[in-house]
């Protein structure tokens, strides 16, 4: 079997490569996944350049996200079968309930990941695929997809019908969080700078796109969209709270997901205060939220978007392709 290894976290692409190994078997507890698709998210950019927030162990096996099948299970394993299609959870020790920090442990970080042909994982921190899904849409699923679904159920409240969401951008969160929330019944207002990713966004059914480099106060934007109201959620991926809160109807919620702009702004406590919101921190989900949204993919019949898909040998082609910023959808690697 072959495995990519990373040296260190910050060592780049050229800190990548490739070996050979026997085919472990499985201990108690666990099983051998035949990994048959990766995908790479934001979060693996960060592990290569030595920015991620969490430890990353020397010559981890990367990528956290990956599909296949359960080829081998150790003694005491009775729910995983040989057979089972399965995807792993990227905090195998979070079963449900608050994330808390005996579940730091990570996939592709402080452990091994799905970047190799053979896995082995604890058992219970499979979950079952969707069934009308192919091992390539199941290996999107494990990080952006549940932050997504986490970003919209994960509170109280939760997206209702009616409600109107904004999603920021057209990367993986983004594009499953439109997804999810048409199929919730809400209204989506999604933000883009590119005519045509724009016109993709509506095609998977964004009621309203805003392009931000032609109406830069996209915020603004959004007021004007929803009569002054502003939205009930916003899923903010780039980092942009003090946006957010313009954007927010009065106590709404923005699930704050990531960073990706990388440009920090002060946010007035004054603004935020008034707006009556809650801002939530999102870090992926715990593994019963990840099984409920696979029950809801299935029940809708949603499929992932994927962008490009490279061959095992080329992983380092499609790291490239994906940092270069203009994918629209996941970018997955196969190991088929």
């Amino acid at each position: 079997m072959r495995s990519y290894h990373l040296s260190h976290s910050g060592a780049g692409l050229s800190g990548l490569t490739v070996r050979e190994h026997d085919i472990p078997a499985p201990g108690p507890g666990q099983a051998v996944v035949a990994v048959r698709a990766t995908s790479l998210s934001f979060r693996e950019l960060m592990v290569l350049d030595g920015t991620y927030v969490l430890p990353v162990k020397p010559d981890v096996v990367p990528v956290s996200d990956g599909a296949g099948d359960v080829v081998a299970v150790g003694a005491g394993v009775d729910a995983t079968r040989v057979g089972d299609r399965v995807a792993a959870t990227l905090f195998p020790s979070w079963q449900d309930g608050p994330f808390a920090a005996e579940h730091l442990a990570q996939r592709g970080g402080s452990l091994d990941g799905m970047l190799t042909d053979f896995a082995v994982v604890g058992a219970d921190s499979l979950v079952a695929v969707p069934r009308h899904l192919s091992y390539e849409e199941a290996a999107t699923l494990p990080c952006v997809a549940v932050t997504a679904w986490n970003a919209l159920t994960g509170d109280a409240s939760g997206v209702r019908p009616g409600d109107t969401v904004v999603i920021q951008g057209s990367g993986g969160v983004s594009l499953f969080a439109l997804q999810f929330a048409k199929a919730l019944g809400a209204r989506v207002i999604a933000t883009t700078s590119s005519p045509a990713k724009a016109a993709r966004l509506r095609d998977l059914g964004a009621d309203a796109v805003i392009d931000y480099s032609a109406t830069p106060d996209w915020a603004d934007a959004v007021r004007t969209l929803t009569d002054g109201r502003g939205a009930d959620r916003v899923v903010d991926v780039a980092g942009l709270l003090h946006d957010s809160v313009r954007a927010i109807a009065l106590a709404g919620t923005i699930a704050c997901v990531g960073f990706v702009g990388k440009t920090a702004v002060p946010l007035d406590p004054y603004a935020l205060f008034t707006s009556g919101a809650t801002v939530r921190t999102v870090a992926v989900g715990s593994r019963a939220q990840f099984t409920a949204m696979n029950a809801f993919i299935e029940t809708h019949g949603l499929r992932p978007v994927i962008d490009r898909t490279f061959p095992f040998e080329r992983a380092v082609d499609a790291y490239r392709h994906y940092a270069a910023g203009d994918s629209f959808g996941k970018v997955v690697i196969s190991n088929s």
